[in-house]
């Protein structure tokens, strides 16, 4: 058998050949992509922009134009920092284990997340709960929202100047995510699992995807995307190998379900890594059908090859009432198990509490991201689906004091919740 392991690695000259395609002038697809880069400057300059456009102040004159009325939220998000009025660590927990000293394993805290922030008025509501409940402000948030209707109206230059005020991180997904029309045999959101497997950003799309994410990345400081092509991966891995600073994480349409694909992505991870040891892929999202072991076994490589600190394995816990898997759908006493041999893992909380759910008038549905914000006001489902989104923070605040009688520490909005 350990003849047959040998027979595995990868000689150093089958690496050259590769190393040969990627350097040689006439490969096309490493031209188109370094033509896409060409059009936003040299990597420094693309970095630049890009933090230039992520200063604070950028953000606000941003907002100013787009939509003053956000101003006064930020404003208010603000002044609720300086005053310390979220609930604290040690209160919060002391409201769940009693007063005297607490044991919580801090090593493998686990990173609240909640799915999807689709506008920015929910930011305020949510804060406000939480400062009068003494609840908890995830630490992580996913948006799907069309990204040019997040534009145009102010939501997206609001919403990173907010997840930047609390200390919490923020992904984006690109509107060349499949639903833009790029597979021609595929209608939009209601043949989604079309999608499944990668096949949303067919032939030119791909390098449409890029050129996407760079005008982002240097007009509005967005430097986290998912990502769930084969293609627009690689694609990420090279932008990042030249020195473009993104960053990106896997998503669950991706359907990474097993430890054998997970390989495939992170011994691509290692190879594009930079001399630091470092990689744009910070956020590796599993399908909803991986167990415990298939992580398990995942975290084993993930260690061996350096990336631990690197990548974040995202579970999810809770999903979408409909349209995306069979109800009821909670993966929190897994979850608990799992966290205490995983490091650096994330609880996606997609849904409600299925109790919860099942009892809402309009339970969450996936295909509601997909919808145009007037329709969803003409509509009247616009309370609805705030009503959605609080109770997937709800869950993960069930979520954080389950860690918490565990002895699990947990990772939520760091500019919020102080320790003490």
């Amino acid at each position: 058998m350990e003849n047959l392991r040998k027979l595995l690695q990868i000689p150093p000259s089958r690496l050259e050949e590769v190393n040969q395609v990627l350097s040689d002038p006439s490969s096309k697809f490493v031209g188109d992509f370094l033509e896409v880069v060409g059009r936003y400057g040299s990597p420094e300059e693309i970095n630049h922009k890009h933090t230039e456009s992520r200063r604070f102040l950028s953000l606000l004159k941003q907002i100013e134009s787009r939509n003053p009325e956000n101003v006064k939220d930020i404003r208010w998000l603000m002044d609720m920092k300086e005053r310390n009025a979220f609930v604290t660590l040690d209160q919060y927990r002391q409201s769940i284990l009693g007063t005297g000293p607490h044991v919580v394993d801090e090593r493998n805290a686990v990173t609240l997340e909640v799915s999807a922030l689709q506008y920015f008025s929910w930011i305020r509501e949510i804060c406000e709960d939480a400062i009068f409940n003494k609840t908890l402000i995830p630490g992580r948030f996913i948006s799907v929202r069309k990204m040019k209707e997040s534009e145009n109206d102010g939501d997206l230059p609001a919403i990173i100047a907010a997840m930047d005020l609390i200390g919490a991180s923020f992904v984006e997904t690109l509107d060349t995510k499949g639903t833009d029309g790029s597979n021609i045999h595929l209608n939009g959101a209601e043949t989604i699992t079309g999608y499944f497997g990668g096949i949303g950003q067919p032939n030119e799309h791909a390098l449409l995807w890029l050129d996407e994410f760079l005008y982002y990345y240097t007009h509005y400081g967005v430097q986290h995307v998912l990502n769930f092509n084969a293609g627009t991966i690689l694609l990420a891995f090279m932008l990042y190998k030249i020195g473009v600073n993104i960053q990106f994480k896997i998503s669950v349409f991706f359907g990474s379900d097993n430890p054998y694909h997970a390989f495939w992505i992170m011994m691509m991870a290692k190879m594009y890594s930079r001399d630091d040891g470092s990689t744009p892929l910070v956020g590796f999202n599993w399908s909803n059908s991986v167990n415990n072991e298939s992580i398990l076994i995942s975290n084993q490589f993930r260690h061996q090859l350096g990336l631990e600190k690197e990548i974040r394995f995202e579970h999810h816990i809770t999903e979408t009432w409909k349209s995306i898997v069979k109800q009821p759908y909670n993966r929190r006493v897994e979850l608990l198990r799992l966290a205490h041999d995983v490091p650096n893992i994330a609880a996606k909380h997609e849904g409600g509490d299925p109790e919860v759910e099942m009892e809402r008038n309009h339970p969450s549905d996936i295909l509601d991201y997909f919808r145009d914000r007037s329709e969803v006001v003409a509509s009247g489902n616009w309370e609805d689906l705030l009503l959605n989104f609080k109770d997937k923070v709800d869950s993960a605040n069930r979520t954080a004091r389950a860690l918490t009688t565990h002895g699990i520490g947990f990772i939520a909005a760091r500019n919020l919740h102080r320790p003490s």
